[in-house]
C-alpha cells in the first residue's frame, strides 16, 4: 500500500466527507474533499489523483455524472461510488470501477481503496468496470 497516495472524496453530507478523510489520513493517505460533484471535477484537474471516493446521489450532478466527466478526463483513475441505493442504473455502474454500501463499516473502505489502488494503471478501464 502506497500510503503517500492522494485520494479526491466527494460528498454533498460534510459528515460523512469529514469521517471518511479522517479514516484515511490515520493510515497516511492525503486526501481532498469536495461538497459537490462541479468543486469535485476541478480538484480532479487540478491535482494528481490516484483515486477517487464519490457518493452518488447529491444535488446540481449526481456520481454516476461526474464519474463519467472524470472517465473523459483521466480514464486511468480509480472511481469508487457510494450509495444508499442498491439498484444503480447499469450504466452507472459501467463508470466506476466499485460500488459500495454508504453504511458499510470504515475497514471496507480501507479495503476498496487498497484495491483500487492496486489496479495497474494501464489496464484499470480495460474491462469496463468492475464491480
Amino acid at each position: 500500500m502506497t500510503t503517500s497516495s492522494l485520494i479526491l472524496c466527494i460528498d454533498d453530507e460534510a459528515l460523512g466527507l469529514q469521517i471518511r478523510k479522517v479514516v484515511l489520513e490515520r493510515v497516511g493517505y492525503r486526501v481532498l474533499t469536495a461538497l459537490d460533484g462541479a468543486s469535485g471535477l476541478a480538484l480532479f484537474g487540478e491535482h494528481p489523483v490516484d483515486a477517487v471516493i464519490l457518493d452518488y446521489y447529491m444535488p446540481g450532478m449526481h456520481g454516476g455524472e461526474v464519474g463519467a466527466r472524470m472517465r473523459m478526463l483521466r480514464a486511468e483513475v480509480p472511481i469508487l461510488l457510494l450509495s444508499a441505493y442498491v439498484d444503480l442504473p447499469p450504466e452507472v455502474i459501467k463508470s466506476v470501477d466499485f460500488t459500495m454500501m454508504k453504511g458499510d463499516r470504515p475497514e471496507m473502505l480501507m479495503e476498496k481503496v487498497q484495491e483500487m489502488l492496486a489496479l495497474p494503471r494501464a489496464s484499470t478501464r480495460s474491462t469496463g468496470g468492475s464491480v
